[in-house]
């Protein structure tokens, strides 16, 4: 399984690396961490929104409707997917103070970037969830001299318990334990790639110059 980090694929040159990836590794199913961009994709895609989407195309997505050349993706908005072989979820967006005790529907225009209360408390009702995927980071995750982790993902985490909790947003690597759950951010996609073995939840890292590097074995 083919597991990609932000991908920002409005921009030519990263849109390419994207398309190579898909080329190049034939993957039967990818794994995406938001920040897409762009969704005419040549293999079946399960994904989280970034914060930089085109969200007319989203909110469709979320409305179950299939807008033009979006057939091979799947978005996780606060939804579960069986995706070989694992229960894998999703919660779409990153966070705002100001908007997150809103109604969703209540978010207008880019601000439809964010998640609110409704999708946490619908994504923490999901049951027997293997991999999370996130585009907000945990806190305890990251440091930029601050820590700029989210404690409704660590609601999430403490609610569904996953073996795995795959992150987006942040452009780089990092590695930690958060109770029973592995979790990791990951570079953007024309940085490395990631592979996902479903049997075991072994995730190994793929710079594009260089062979793997163990990630982790759950």
């Amino acid at each position: 399984m083919l597991v990609l980090g932000d991908a920002h694929a409005t921009e030519p040159d990263r849109r390419e690396i994207l398309l190579e990836l898909y080329r190049s590794l034939e993957p039967a199913r990818v794994i995406q961490l938001g920040d897409l961009e762009y969704y005419d994709l040549p293999a079946p895609t399960w994904f989280v929104a970034g914060n930089n989407e085109d969200f007319d195309v989203i909110e469709a997505l979320r409305a179950g409707d299939r807008p033009p050349e979006t057939d091979n993706v799947h978005l996780l908005a606060s939804t579960v997917a069986t995706v070989g072989g694992r229960r894998v979820a999703g919660l779409s967006g990153n966070y705002a103070p100001t908007k997150y005790d809103l109604p969703r529907a209540e978010l207008e225009g880019e601000r439809r970037r964010h998640f609110t209360h409704e999708d946490i408390e619908r994504a923490a009702e999901l049951s027997d969830v293997d991999v999370l995927l996130t585009h907000e980071a945990p806190t305890g995750l990251l440091s930029y001299g601050y820590d700029p982790g989210c404690e409704h993902i660590d609601e999430l985490l403490e609610a569904l318990s996953p073996s795995l909790c795959l992150v987006g947003h942040h452009h780089r690597h990092r590695e930690t334990e958060i109770g029973e759950t592995s979790v990791v951010s990951l570079a953007p996609a024309w940085e490395r790639y990631y592979t996902l073995d479903p049997e075991t939840l072994a995730l190994e890292a793929h710079d594009h110059d260089r062979g793997p590097d163990s990630v982790s074995d759950r």
